[in-house]
């Protein structure tokens, strides 16, 4: 990913300046340009090559492919909620499911949807988020519901998140639009920032009721008001962004490399620096030591210990 300094060694603090939401959106070009850039090698790397390892049948009778799935576009990580090992991918052509912690995939469900978001409400509830995509399961992802609210000017959902203390509570950030709410699941949103939102890739909302918004152009964004006033606390384009469900000061970002706040998001480490940078994020619920982070070098990274280090998965 391209970026105006040089990377920061591993385990060395990441800059985080605490006010830059005034600058202008021109002046962080660049960070989109990079993360674009390195979406784009994705897809044109998924185009060229044919479809990575050996095929084996599971027992429905579908085929599980060894290595990440042969798509364009990888966007969205959601691990189990009862067990580490079955993690859930959002791709531009739908969903596929791993059940051995990421060695083989499987084509699922929302054949050929832009599923760039994943977020789990509470129990079997789901949401997914995209392009021209908002759709909520029931079912724990078996099947989907298409949902058309009131109050969005365009459903290009680039960002999205569940509130856990309010599960109706929902936040959607469309692109070159802002930021929306939603307070009664889904039915309705209203417009809640402009200054936030257009450019938001990754969305989170902390326990404590603040909500972290990284933009790929002016890093990330992070409010204690319901979106009323933002400041900025890390200087980087992040693309992905997840909140340990046991330990909520502990939150991995992705997007130049693989980033780690043990303190509720205010400082930053990076964790693994990764040159072609890294995408969709997300923590096991039953072990919180577990997490996931898709790299755009079409590699799926692990770590055991709370995200300090991270491994290829095999």
């Amino acid at each position: 990913m391209a970026t105006r300094t040089k990377r920061p060694p591993t385990k060395r603090p990441v800059q985080h300046p605490t006010r830059r939401a005034e600058h202008k959106r021109g002046r962080r070009w660049w960070l989109f340009a990079g993360v674009i850039a390195a979406v784009a090698a994705i897809a044109t790397t998924a185009a060229l090559v044919a479809s990575r390892g050996d095929e084996e049948t599971v027992g429905d009778g579908a085929a599980a492919v060894a290595g990440l799935p042969n798509t364009p576009d990888y966007h969205s990580l959601l691990v189990a909620p009862d067990t580490a090992s079955t993690v859930v991918l959002g791709t531009h052509d739908g969903l596929y499911e791993s059940r051995d912690g990421g060695r083989t995939w499987q084509s699922t469900t929302l054949k050929g949807q832009d599923a760039m978001n994943l977020a789990r409400a509470d129990g079997q509830v789901v949401w997914t988020a995209g392009h021209d995509v908002l759709a909520k399961s029931s079912d724990g992802g078996e099947t989907w519901e298409d949902v058309r609210p009131a109050g969005l000017p365009h459903l290009d959902i680039h960002g999205f998140a569940v509130d856990a203390r309010d599960p109706s509570k929902l936040w959607a950030a469309l692109a070159g639009t802002g930021l929306y709410r939603s307070t009664d699941g889904g039915r309705t949103f209203a417009l809640v920032s402009r200054e936030v939102g257009a450019g938001v890739m990754a969305l989170a909302v902390t326990p404590d009721g603040r909500i972290l918004a990284g933009d790929m152009q002016q890093g990330l964004f992070v409010s204690a008001d319901e979106g009323k006033s933002w400041k900025v606390t890390l200087n980087a384009g992040l693309m992905g962004l997840a909140v340990n469900p046991k330990q909520p000061k502990l939150i991995v970002a992705s997007g130049p490399g693989i980033l780690r706040s043990t303190d509720g998001g205010r400082t930053w480490d990076q964790a693994m620096p990764l040159e072609e940078g890294a995408g969709p994020v997300a923590w096991a619920p039953t072990d919180p030591s577990t997490a996931y982070v898709v790299g755009f070098d079409k590699t799926l990274y692990k770590t055991n210990d709370g995200g300090q280090t991270w491994q290829p998965v095999s």
